[in-house]
């Protein structure tokens, strides 16, 4: 997928999340989240598109922390949220193709500004179903190759990170496989106790697999909803669960 791809993306999902908290309201709670309410789930959201688009617009080479998000009254939060989302697209659409600035995992990323927007584009999209799970009724759906694309993110960078959790005592190994995209949608994952080595390919044998249509592959391994299909030992798909939370 290309940048500008994932910045059509980034677009339509904030204006989703934002209609589906407005129809949810700021108390209700959100159930793929269970500690949060929706004005929870709008003030993280609006903060961390502020605190992409100032790292980007502002090309900031090493980590900035992420501020509080500002005391509003529930009235305010939508048009607050929709400001900030307005600011991460618009500063994305204006940055330079050679822009320099800090990133922070390492899946394969052309450059910075092609993480950032992809980034954001998923971080969008994730919150936009929980924003659609406390409003209720059938949420948006997730075109395969996006949810691909975040299955990848998923394993090859943010569990690629030293903070992954997902480890094992004994070498293990996970198959991760996508059944209704292309045929190089499948994954190998070597557990040890390091943080988990990835690769984009079928290769060796797999203790167990976790499988299933891309969407909802993409939902259930970013802990949205149930794995669709487990094959093999299912204690790999239990530890998966229990350390994988981001």
């Amino acid at each position: 997928m290309e940048t500008s791809d994932f910045l059509e993306i980034l677009e339509r999902e904030g204006g989703l999340l934002a209609a589906a908290a407005a129809t949810a309201g700021p108390e209700a709670k959100v159930p793929t989240c269970p500690e949060w309410q929706v004005r929870d789930l709008v003030r993280h959201t609006g903060t961390v598109h502020r605190w992409a688009a100032a790292l980007v617009a502002e090309g900031h080479t090493a980590p900035r922390p992420i501020t509080e998000p500002p005391e509003l009254d529930d009235a305010e939060l939508v048009s607050w949220y929709r400001d900030s989302h307005r600011l991460l697209v618009d500063t994305l659409a204006a940055a330079p193709a050679d822009l320099e600035c800090w990133t922070f995992h390492p899946a394969p990323n052309p450059s910075p500004l092609a993480f950032w927007t992809r980034r954001q584009a998923h971080e969008t999209t994730l919150h936009r179903y929980d924003a659609e799970a406390a409003r209720g009724g059938t949420p948006s759906p997730v075109a395969p190759d996006f949810a691909v694309d975040g299955i990848d993110e998923l394993l090859r960078g943010f569990h690629a990170r030293s903070r992954s959790r997902v480890r094992s005592e004994e070498p293990r190994v996970l198959r991760v496989r996508a059944l209704d995209a292309a045929a190089d949608a499948v994954w190998t994952v070597r557990l040890t106790d390091e943080p988990p080595v990835t690769v984009r390919a079928a290769e060796g044998e797999a203790e167990a697999e976790l499988s299933g249509p891309a969407d909802r592959l993409y939902l259930a391994l970013w802990n949205r909803a149930e794995i669709p299909q487990v094959t093999g030992d299912p204690a790999l798909a239990t530890l998966w669960r229990e350390r994988s939370a981001i």
